[in-house]
């Protein structure tokens, strides 16, 4: 039995480890969080009590973190990477810089392990449904090998390629579509609200229309919410739009319609709301407004 080492039990993370575990791995998974190490648990994972304990004769290291810092610190504090297995493969599933996944690569690889970039996409629901878009890259016989593993994961796995950071590449592409339709359903139901239509009679006419798109189905209903529930934080696209634009300065590409995007979640994030479901950039749009009077 392939045993993965789970780092990274967040509200997409835990999901992802309890669909391995119902596809027949084993999981040895760690997190900050006990309630979160319990609830692995209670699904027939193992809670890990540290990283190293997680990592320990795994076959596959797999990273579920907020950004490369994190990855940086799960893999080379306290031994981690000592307690895997010798021809362990690491699988790094968070959204981070291609650039800086490409140096973290030439680390791991320097130290005998392989290494596979597999960012993903389909939030929480995709993350529950075993449902997620995953965009690897990797050389292929490693690639093969963790194949199974996201087939576990997602409804659809792509190779984008043999370079680490390649992987990370395909999911800016991905992130600059998800932020700037975010951002545009936002202004248009902004607008109707603001020309005094009923928002909920709009969001059901262009939900169903050529204007549709699966950001403003799956966010417009929570942006007429007062406080929403929250799947994924404003401050996520915070971080991913500044990893599209990131990208774009080192292709020397202009990306103003993600800039503009980037700039209304920072500006949410400022007023402090950071931590509230991503939806809630339609607040910019009113806070704009409510200045213009």
């Amino acid at each position: 039995m392939t045993t993965i080492g789970f780092i990274g039990l967040g509200s997409m993370g835990l999901p992802m480890a309890c669909n391995l575990v119902a596809g027949g791995f084993e999981v040895r998974g760690y997190d900050l969080r006990p309630e979160a190490r319990s609830a692995l648990a209670k699904a027939g994972g193992i809670a890990a009590a540290s990283v190293v304990d997680a990592f320990h004769s795994a076959d596959i290291a797999l990273l579920m973190v907020v950004d490369i810092a994190q990855a940086e610190a799960v893999l080379f504090s306290s031994g981690a990477l000592d307690a895997l297995k010798p021809d362990a493969t690491i699988l790094l599933m968070a959204t981070c810089p291609p650039a800086a996944v490409a140096v973290l690569a030439e680390r791991i690889e320097a130290s005998g392990y392989g290494f596979v970039d597999a960012p993903v996409s389909g939030g929480v629901v995709g993350a529950k449904g075993a449902a997620l878009t995953i965009m690897a890259a990797g050389r292929e016989e490693i690639f093969e090998t963790i194949l199974p593993v996201l087939r576990a994961l997602g409804g659809k796995v792509v190779r984008v390629g043999s370079e680490p950071g390649q992987g990370a590449t395909a999911k800016a592409v991905n992130q600059l579509l998800c932020g700037t339709h975010l951002a545009v359903a936002a202004e248009a139901l902004s607008l109707a609200d603001r020309l005094g239509l009923d928002m909920a009679a709009m969001l059901d006419i262009v939900g169903g229309s050529a204007a549709s798109s699966w950001m403003l189905r799956d966010r417009g209903p929570r942006m007429l919410e007062a406080t929403p529930g929250v799947t994924s934080a404003v401050d996520i696209f915070v971080k991913d739009l500044g990893i599209v634009m990131e990208a774009g300065r080192a292709a020397k590409t202009a990306l103003p319609l993600a800039a503009v995007a980037h700039q209304l979640f920072l500006a949410v994030s400022g007023s402090g709301l950071g931590a509230a479901d991503d939806s809630q950039i339609i607040r910019a749009y009113r806070s704009l407004w409510r200045e213009a009077g």
